[in-house]
């Protein structure tokens, strides 16, 4: 089969399209047709070995996919044909690839391949920050940072789905608030002076925050008394520090949101935030939106697109 690999170290430029044995699926996996594979900044890491998981060269990266079941253990629920989304953490940027059945999941009919590749990392990163630790209560107001791109549109999302009520994006640029807008935002602000914007139209409850960088200490201005900064990344490259004394004086908090390394321990945890999440998927309600969408061949390009912070919504590789 064609497969991605990562033969050395030295970016995005250099991983290759290589022809590679067919994966064996063991017992407690399934092996599924990849019909969509989703891109994330850890595979841009992973290309300059820069990522904490560090397999020996070369490797086939991709953690997310969705496609067509071709072979799943007896028991398990799933048959050869089913349409499903899975996490496999290895092995997505390919033509095959096996996941564990704990971890792979039936997708509901109105949802496309393209959007399955799109819902495990940033619908279960935005669900496990706003629900499971930030607490999000019904009709509380959400802040989200760098709100055009995959995690923010699957925040303004989750949100919504569960309770918020004004959603406010942040985005760099006009075009990037529109699509925003379109999912699912009340309103937008530019990341050149946020803070006033929002404080202006009234502080909130709650700030997603995968951009890090210099708007942090604007985010917890934006904060009302008892607001939470949910802390998801740094894309803007920065890690920002905190002056405690802000968080003292305005009784707010600063919450750590680290998806992977909390579920990954936790055996069974994706399936129950998946559940939650199954019947707004259902529904329309979390509605993944698909980014710049590549062939196999031109994953550079699509490493490219993230690491050069030009994608909106969510990047995908099609085998």
């Amino acid at each position: 089969m064609k497969a991605i690999q990562i033969t050395s170290l030295d970016g995005p430029e250099a991983i290759e399209l290589r022809d590679v044995p067919d994966p064996v699926a063991g017992p407690d996996q399934v092996l599924i047709r990849v019909h969509a594979a989703g891109v994330a900044f850890p595979e841009v890491l992973q290309s300059r070995g820069l990522y904490q998981m560090k397999p020996d060269l070369p490797f086939t990266p991709g953690a997310e996919i969705a496609g067509e079941v071709v072979t799943a253990p007896e028991g398990s629920g799933l048959a050869p044909g089913d349409r499903v989304a899975a996490l496999c953490l290895l092995g997505g940027f390919a033509e095959l690839a096996v996941a564990p059945v704990t971890e792979t999941f039936p997708l509901p009919d109105a949802v496309s391949y393209e959007q399955g590749a799109s819902i495990i990392f940033n619908y279960g990163t935005a669900y496990f920050a706003l629900v499971e630790r930030g607490k999000l209560q019904p009709g509380e107001s959400v802040l989200v940072q760098g709100a055009a791109g995959g995690i923010g549109t699957a925040a303004i999302q989750v949100a919504k789905a569960f309770g918020a009520g004004r959603v406010v994006a942040v985005t760099s640029t006009a075009e990037k608030g529109a699509v925003a807008l379109e999912a699912g935002a009340d309103e937008f602000v530019l990341a050149d002076g946020f803070k006033d914007s929002v404080v202006a139209g009234g502080k909130v409850d709650v700030v997603v925050d995968p951009v890090g960088g210099d708007r942090f200490t604007d985010s917890l201005r934006s904060l009302k008394d008892d607001g939470r900064v949910l802390v998801i990344g740094f894309t803007a490259g920065e890690i920002p520090t905190v002056k405690v004394n802000r968080l003292l004086l305005n009784n707010v908090s600063v919450v750590g949101v680290g998806w992977g390394a909390y579920v990954l321990q936790r055996p069974g945890h994706i399936a129950t935030e998946w559940a939650a999440m199954e019947p707004h998927l259902a529904s329309g309600a979390l509605a993944p939106v698909v980014g710049p969408t590549f062939p196999l061949a031109e994953a550079s390009k699509a490493l490219l697109t993230l690491d050069e912070r030009r994608a909106t919504g969510k990047v995908l590789l099609t085998p």
